[in-house]
This record gives structure tokens, C-alpha cells and sequence, in this order.
């Protein structure tokens, strides 16, 4: 449906559940994409796929959180590869137990570092080259907990929340660049981790990463050029 062929996508989180669903996605249409994970080895079977005759490039131990890094990644990756013109910031954590009274100090910056600053230092490095380029595309991965407080989980829903407002205020910043900025607000993701945390859950009532991934792909898509500043509920069933 979708035809990404010679524009250069990064994934940040590219081994995680959602962050191979999404790379496999833009494989398949063929984009050129820039896979980002923090540890090394993981992406191998990226590399020999040849899903649609897309590319694929894997930028191992990248520290989201670190700024010097991503401004350094992203000027390697425009001189190998091109210039992005999608980012798809799937990196995040989660983290539930402390009542917001009791809450660390530890809890609270990771929280932050992995929802917010992630996706603050990413998009420093990689907007200012869609602003050079023409436009683009900025898609961030929210939470139900960042539209209302969840109890016992204050830092992830704080930090949701921040994540959405910041997507929001780039939507309206960006508007006059041709850069779209939305997020996808996904349910319980089927995953492996998720089944074996809640096992007596109803699993056909979850998402799966491939239908967050459809969704990552139409706000990718010029089908979507007249949409920026949305969050875009994918509850499954």
C-alpha cells in the first residue's frame, strides 16, 4: 500500500518488539533504513532479509540519552547513507510499584531519560536535516498513561505525558517545514515479555507490533501529509 523506495528512515529501538515489526515494515516497502540499538549484535538477521528489496543499516551501542552521540550518529548516517527523512523513535521504559510520595529520585530521571529524552535528543539530530532537505516525517511512541495519571506508575505516566506534550508543541513548530509530528498511543503490545507478565490475560485482545507498525507507516506516508500534532489510538480489540 505503501511505497517508502529511496527515502532513508531511522528506527530507534530497532531490536526490540515493536522496533523489528517496524524496520521489517519499511524493509517491505522498500525504504532504506537506518536501524539504532543500544547493545551490539542484535540485527543481524536484518541484514540478510532483503524484505522488498529495502536496505538495511545497523548502527549499534547508540546511546539515545546521550546528545553528543546522536548529533555524531546523525551526521555519520547523512554522509553513508543520506539524508533521513523518517524518524520513528520507538524507545521507551516503563516502570510501576513506588506510590508518587515514595517515588526515587533514580525512578524519575530514568523514566525521563528513556521517554523524553530520547526522543529530545533524536529529533536534535535529525530534524534540523529534514528542515534542510524540505520536510519529513517524526512519529514518537506513546502511552494511555500519558493521557491521565496511572496509580502507582506516577514517573512513566509523567513522563508519557511530557512526551506527548513535546510532540504536540514540534507539530505546531514544524508545521511551516513540511515535517509532520504525531504519535501512535498503543495498547497492551502482544509480546512475548507482556504474555509472560500477565499470563492469564486475553491475548486476542491486545495489539500486535504489526498493527502498531501499519500505523507508524500511514503517518510515514504522504497519505498522511495533512495530519500533524495527532495521537493515534491503536487499542486493538
Amino acid at each position: 500500500m505503501f511505497d517508502f523506495k529511496d527515502q532513508v528512515i531511522v528506527v530507534t529501538g530497532a531490536a526490540g518488539n515493536l522496533g523489528k515489526a517496524v524496520v521489517n515494515g519499511f524493509l517491505g516497502r522498500r525504504g532504506i533504513v537506518c536501524g539504532l540499538d543500544h547493545r551490539t549484535g542484535r540485527m543481524d538477521e536484518f541484514k540478510t532479509s532483503g524484505n522488498g528489496g529495502g536496505l538495511f543499516y545497523a548502527f549499534d551501542a547508540v546511546d539515545v540519552t546521550d546528545n553528543a552521540n546522536m548529533l555524531s550518529l546523525a551526521e555519520k548516517i547523512q554522509n553513508k547513507v543520506g539524508v533521513v527523512s523518517i524518524v520513528v523513535n520507538t524507545v521507551g521504559g516503563f516502570s510501576m510499584g513506588d506510590p508518587v510520595h515514595a517515588l526515587s529520585a533514580a525512578t524519575w530521571q530514568r523514566m525521563m531519560n528513556l521517554n523524553v529524552l530520547s526522543f529530545l535528543n533524536v529529533t536534535a539530530a535529525f530534524v534540523p536535516g529534514m528542515i534542510e532537505g524540505g520536510g519529513g516525517k517524526v512519529i514518537s511512541i506513546g502511552a494511555k498513561a500519558g493521557l491521565h495519571g496511572m496509580a502507582s506508575a506516577g514517573a512513566y505516566s509523567a513522563a508519557k505525558a511530557a512526551l506527548l506534550r513535546l510532540t504536540e508543541s514540534m507539530a505546531g513548530e514544524l508545521k511551516p517545514n513540511n515535517i509532520q509530528v504525531n504519535s501512535i498511543i498503543p495498547g497492551i503490545i502482544d509480546t512475548p515479555e507482556n504474555r509472560s507478565d500477565m499470563p492469564n490475560a486475553d491475548f486476542g485482545k491486545w495489539v500486535s507490533p504489526e498493527q502498531v507498525t501499519d500505523a507508524i507507516l500511514f503517518l510515514s506516508s504522504s497519505a498522511a501529509d495533512g495530519i500533524t500534532g495527532t495521537a493515534l489510538p491503536v487499542y486493538g480489540r
